[in-house]
């Protein structure tokens, strides 16, 4: 059994002088893009710009109306978009979420990750029984932990046996942190969608903390910001929930 902890009493995985220079940071660049918008408002790398930092920022709606507008400037982005697809199960979108995703499929067959955005969105849109029966199927291997995560969402393995399966593999422990990131990130959101709140918080904390995620590249650095949010939420929600006499 997953560990149940109160997540709401233990330090953030971010320290609070950290997180303000984060978020100075971002408000810097939704300000800095904005005025360049003004002046160029058919540039898509400056919606692009300024919706991440909005998504950062924790202002989803806005994010996908950036995200959007690049679509409109380059419609050829509709179908690779996964981060308009991320922003909209961010804002309860879910159906358009599973949508953007199953587009994205037609663009990249290989890549499980997609799918279990997919699945997520198709949990909260249609429920588990016809998101798992809807799973997309993949032909190739993809990186891993993927292969084994995708499993989970498949009802075919448990988030013990990932862990153990990626302690147990023969690995650096630089190679052992990209598997775990994904893992913690991915399992973390698993238990969220499965009403399952305060593991989903110790899960998405250990992601957070991940050595590699964070300096890892644009694609691993945006999901370490999906992880952080997400964790801020729980931690939110943890904090505010009524405490029992």
């Amino acid at each position: 059994m997953l560990m149940a902890t109160n997540f709401a009493h233990t330090e953030p995985p971010i320290a609070a002088e950290n997180r303000a220079v984060m978020q100075a940071a971002w408000k810097k660049s939704i300000d800095e893009t904005t005025t360049a918008i003004a002046k160029t408002p058919d540039q898509g790398d400056l919606f692009s710009r300024r919706g991440d930092a909005y998504f950062f920022s924790g202002e989803f709606t806005k994010a996908v109306e950036d995200y959007s507008t690049m679509v409109k400037l380059d419609p050829a982005l509709d179908t690779s978009h996964w981060r308009r697809g991320i922003a909209y199960f961010y804002t309860g979108q879910y159906a358009e979420a599973a949508g953007q995703f199953e587009r994205y499929h037609s663009f990249d067959n290989v890549d499980r990750e997609n799918g279990i955005w997919r699945y997520l969105s198709q949990v909260k849109a249609l429920g588990r029984e016809k998101a798992r029966a809807g799973l997309l199927k993949y032909a190739k291997d993809d990186r891993e932990p993927f292969p084994a995560v995708y499993e989970l969402f498949a009802g075919r393995t448990t988030p013990e046996a990932i862990l153990q399966g990626i302690a147990a593999a023969p690995l650096s422990a630089a190679a052992r942190e990209p598997r775990l990131f994904y893992a913690h990130l991915y399992i973390g959101l698993n238990e969220f969608i499965e009403g399952r709140e305060t593991s989903a918080q110790e899960h998405l904390d250990k992601a957070v903390r991940n050595t590699w995620a964070p300096t890892a590249g644009y694609g691993p650095h945006y999901m370490w910001e999906v992880a952080r949010v997400h964790e801020e939420q729980l931690r939110k929600a943890a904090a505010e929930k009524p405490k029992a006499p």
